[in-house]
Formats: C-alpha cells, sequence, structure tokens
C-alpha cells in the first residue's frame, strides 16, 4: 500500500496509530514536531486539497503559520505522556532513536447540494495523528481525527465563504476544537508503549447498491472514495470510544506497505507500514427508511441502517466478532421544509452503529449490542474482542 504524506514546515497534520516491532520506548518520549502535512501525491496537492491549500498559503501571506496554531494549541493542552519539541527534519539526521510526530489531513470534502431554493455547504476535513520513527522509517502510531462544518444558503456561497467556513474546520467554531486543537488533544493522551503492541486495521469494506445510491455524489466521485469514507467512519469510532491507534485505511495510492512522504525541501521519504494483527471487514448491507409519526407541525422517520462487522486474526484463523448489527436514529421533518436531505440522518445512524459497537466493546456494556446484534453469541464475542482491544493499546 501506498500512503503518500508532505509534510511542510509551517505546520502539523493528522494521526491514525500503530507501533513498530523493532521498537522499544520508555513512557516518557522525546517527540519533534513536524509541519502540516497532506497525504497522497506531492504533485496533485492543489488538486485534492484546493480549500486546505487556499488557507494554509492566506496564514503564510499574513506573516502566519499552521505550525505556530498547531504549537499553541499543544501548549494550552501540553502531553501528559510525551515531551514534543519544535525541530527540523534535518537535525534529527544521524541519531539511533528520533521520533517525529505530524498531523496529516487525509481528505478534504467540500460539497455543495441545492434544495428548493436552499443550497447546503458542507466541509468535512479527515486527519491523522502520525507517529513515525524518523532512523528506521518506519510508521509507530497513528489516531484518526475530523471536524465537519454545515452551512445553508439562500444562494450559492462565494469562494470566500467557503473558504471562511473551511478556515472554520481548522480552527473551530461553535465552541468546538477545530483540527488544530483536536491533534492537540490526541497528543495529550498519546502514548509510546514500551511493549510491542498488537496491530488493528480496518482491511474490506462493502456497499450494498442501496447504500451507494443513498450517499452524496462528492462520496461517489471516485474509485475507493465511499470504501474510504466508511473505513474512516468504522476507524474514528473504534480509536475514539475504545482508545486504540489502527493503522490507517489507505486506497487509492497503495502500493506495498510503504507511506512516501515529501518534506518542503523536496526530499522524499517512504515509510514503512506494518501488517496488521487483526483485520476488521466491514459490510454495509442496507438502509431503511420508515415512517414512524405524524403531526400538524410535521413528520417524523425512523433511519434504518445495517452491516455486518468481522474482526479476525488473518494468520491463525480466529475469529473473534463477526456478527449481523442494525441501529436506527429519528428525524423530525417540519410540514413547513418542502426537501429533505436523507444522508445526514443516514450518517447519523451509521455513525451511531459504529460508536455503540466500539462502546459495547470497551465497556462490555450489552445493553445495546445484545438488541442491535443478530449473533446469538454477541455477549462471549465481546468479551473476547475486549481483551484483543487491550493487546492494541
Amino acid at each position: 500500500m501506498k500512503f503518500f504524506v508532505r509534510i511542510l514546515a509551517a505546520g502539523v497534520l493528522s494521526l491514525h496509530a500503530f507501533f513498530s516491532p523493532t521498537l522499544s520506548l520508555a513512557q516518557e518520549t522525546q517527540v519533534t514536531l513536524a509541519g502540516f502535512a497532506f497525504s497522497g501525491d506531492a504533485a496533485s496537492l492543489d488538486q485534492r486539497f484546493p480549500y486546505s491549500r487556499a488557507y494554509e498559503k492566506g496564514l503564510e501571506q499574513a506573516g502566519d503559520r499552521a505550525y505556530a496554531r498547531i504549537q499553541a494549541q499543544i501548549a494550552a493542552a501540553p502531553p501528559r505522556h510525551l515531551s514534543v519539541a519544535a525541530g527540523m527534519l534535518d537535525e534529527l539526521k544521524g541519531r539511533d532513536q528520533a521520533i517525529v510526530t505530524s498531523l496529516v489531513v487525509n481528505s478534504e470534502t467540500v460539497s455543495i447540494e441545492r434544495f428548493g431554493s436552499l443550497q447546503k455547504l458542507f466541509v468535512l476535513i479527515r486527519a491523522q495523528a502520525l507517529f513515525f520513527d524518523f532512523k528506521s522509517m518506519t510508521v509507530i502510531r497513528s489516531y484518526p481525527l475530523s471536524f465537519a462544518y454545515v452551512d445553508v444558503f439562500d444562494r450559492t456561497p462565494t469562494p470566500a465563504e467557503i473558504g471562511s467556513r473551511v478556515q472554520a474546520v481548522y480552527e473551530g467554531a461553535a465552541n468546538k476544537p477545530g483540527i488544530f486543537a483536536r491533534y492537540a488533544q490526541v497528543l495529550a493522551g498519546a502514548t509510546i508503549p514500551a511493549q510491542v503492541p498488537r496491530l488493528l486495521k480496518v482491511t474490506n469494506v462493502t456497499l450494498d447498491a442501496s447504500v451507494m445510491a443513498s450517499l452524496p455524489d462528492y462520496l461517489k466521485s471516485g474509485p475507493g472514495m465511499a470504501e474510504t469514507w466508511a473505513a474512516d467512519m468504522v476507524s474514528e469510532a473504534i480509536s475514539t470510544r475504545a482508545g486504540v491507534p489502527l493503522i490507517p485505511f489507505t486506497q487509492g495510492y497503495a502500493v506495498g506497505n510503504v507511506f512516501p512522504m515529501r518534506v518542503s525541501d523536496g526530499t522524499v521519504f517512504s515509510l514503512k507500514l506494518p501488517e496488521p494483527d487483526y483485520a476488521i471487514s466491514v459490510d454495509l448491507t442496507g438502509i431503511k427508511k420508515i415512517k414512524f409519526g405524524a403531526v400538524a407541525a410535521g413528520e417524523s422517520f425512523i433511519y434504518g441502517t445495517y452491516a455486518s462487522v468481522k474482526i479476525e486474526q488473518p494468520l491463525m484463523g480466529t475469529t473473534y466478532l463477526n456478527t449481523a448489527l442494525k441501529n436506527g436514529e429519528t428525524k423530525v421533518v417540519p410540514a413547513t421544509q418542502s426537501y429533505v436531505d436523507d444522508f445526514p440522518a443516514y450518517y447519523d445512524s451509521w455513525n451511531g452503529l459504529f460508536t455503540r459497537l466500539a462502546t459495547a466493546v470497551a465497556t462490555k456494556d450489552m445493553a445495546w449490542v445484545k438488541a442491535a446484534a443478530a449473533a446469538p453469541d454477541i455477549q462471549a464475542q465481546i468479551l473476547k474482542t475486549n481483551l484483543l482491544i487491550s493487546q492494541c493499546k
């Protein structure tokens, strides 16, 4: 698999978590803060991240840097287990051991959809907090993170208005931390364990035709985009709720287990991606919209989502979790609303399904999963998966 990353001197990108079997570190670890980075082919950054790149260049023209903003967020929420220092990558050459962290942006989604006389602007940035060993060029840990912003206009939003919403995604909005602050929050609790943990990864994703039909066009505009969206959603739910890193799902730029990285001076490094010990397969099998009630003020609907999830140890042929699941979320549609966008409700249902599954695995609370899972032995499966997760921290 190939996962290209460009690190700029001005900032840091996002993280997904994994560990190199060749590395043994103490809990208190010195980490060098690298720059703001983008994943994928460096030659196509402006095409794949047009608004994020424009935001970054705008900061530089104003005499500001994304790097400085990230440093400020880290200073406001200092890491508890790491000593994070600023520095240039060239200064690390020749060291026996040097750990680097970077905020790596994986995807930028900016979509405008028309609903009657209104136009909805949707902005989503997905990133990861990445750690790698500079000497061996091996990825160590990575934690996924994201931020979404939705706004509605009675006209087509201007490029400046879109840019201001992208800025809000990075810097925060409505009292919610943006990408920079979320990266700092990850660093605040991140550890690099002395022992070698097991590695977890979403390796396979499929979507039923009915699920594909329900997705907005921006998730179907390129090969593998829908699968990557689903894999990132599952990975973030597990990482956040169960507190474990996952090897990133890298469809689209993957050739071998290599993670090429291009720094600001043009130097290219190839990071190694470890093979997972445990593989997660996810199949989004269906959706259903059911009218739940109606009053003079409007109607309510249940948006149901259905999936199958399997977690196994491929080399040993051991299966820990294998079940179909269902979840439903209610949405109220006012009588005055002529056009209904169903996807946000389906997204809430999908996200709720995987978040509740991850919470059940982390806490061993069976209340939701017993009702949602088809497997008759789901309690035993959850307990086995809980032990598996503890080996991945």
